[in-house]
């Protein structure tokens, strides 16, 4: 046999192999979506009946058929606030440091190795974390702050790993020009490298919140209410400075906490009412990944329009 024809028969069985690498992968991808679909109609067709004005606008109740998540879905956005307060800001600024001003030495290399492990830490151990600091050392109890902060520190790695991926992208033409005109390090970083990577980064925000939005194990573990009559005290208030902070001490519940109850339930109406609170929760999710994809989508839309 020649080198040729040797040649040519490595070319055709790399060929075979990369169509079965190829079959496989869809056959994968088929049986994943066909169950994931298979889930989802389920629990359509177990919660669809429940889907009315009245479910999202009542509180939780003893009796199934007048059951609600309210106290649950406000409970949920204002966690997320608390959580987006701590997370964005910290996650973003760590990146940058990392990124763009850290130098590379041990002390750089063992704080990147500890982000990175800390990413697949379960969020079960962010909860016992949470608990013995927040709830009991620092007196927090079992508060919105608490699950605020506590889901901040699981979703903190994804955000400043996130971060540190988007700035890579940034080629560094940009930089030397804002350079060669004079800007300093931090008109540079502000100004032009953030900028061009606001979509990588929003992108990773959104999606470590959509994250952080269903996790259950970290509340359930710092003692979030599973039965709750009442909403959280306003923001805003009548007397001066018109702002108020009460609302981050207060007992909360959230949507996958009443879920998880209902789950539990022997009564089936509970678990009607757990599917369509599970409905609810998978349409934020899916919601939030929308909005991740548009807003990546409109800004490099913008950026190459620039």
């Amino acid at each position: 046999m020649t080198d040729q024809s040797q040649l040519a028969l490595r070319i055709r069985r790399a060929k075979q192999l990369e169509r079965g690498f190829l079959l496989l992968a869809w056959l994968l991808l088929t049986s994943l979506a066909a169950v994931f679909v298979g889930l989802f109609a389920g629990l359509f067709q177990a919660g669809w009946e429940r889907l009315q004005l009245d479910f999202f606008l009542t509180f939780a109740s003893r009796h199934a058929a007048r059951a609600g998540i309210l106290a649950a879905w406000v409970g949920t956005f204002v966690v997320m606030t608390v959580t987006a307060a701590v997370a964005v800001p910290l996650g973003i600024a760590a990146g940058i440091y990392l990124e763009e001003y850290a130098r590379p030495n041990r002390l750089t290399t063992l704080i990147e190795i500890n982000i990175v492990n800390l990413a697949g830490v379960p969020s079960i151990v962010y909860g016992l974390l949470a608990l013995g600091l927040f709830a009991r050392l620092l007196g927090f109890g079992a508060s919105v702050l608490t699950a605020g902060l506590t889901l901040g520190l699981l979703i903190l790695p994804i955000v400043i790993v996130a971060t540190r991926e988007a700035i890579r992208t940034v080629p560094n033409a940009i930089r030397e020009a804002s350079y060669a005109v004079g800007a300093t390090r931090w008109q540079t970083v502000w100004g032009q490298v953030l900028p061009a990577a606001l979509p990588g980064t929003l992108t990773g925000v959104i999606l470590g919140l959509s994250r952080a939005i269903g996790e259950t194990a970290p509340i359930v573990t710092i003692g979030a209410v599973t039965f709750i009559a009442f909403l959280p005290p306003a923001p805003l208030s009548a007397d001066f400075p018109f702002l108020s902070f009460d609302w981050v001490w207060s007992p909360f519940t959230a949507l996958p906490i009443v879920t998880f109850d209902w789950t539990s339930r022997p009564n089936a109406d509970f678990r009607a009412n757990a599917a369509a609170a599970a409905l609810t929760l998978t349409a934020l999710t899916a919601v939030m990944n929308g909005v991740a994809a548009w807003l990546r989508y409109r800004l490099r839309r913008r950026q190459q329009w620039q």
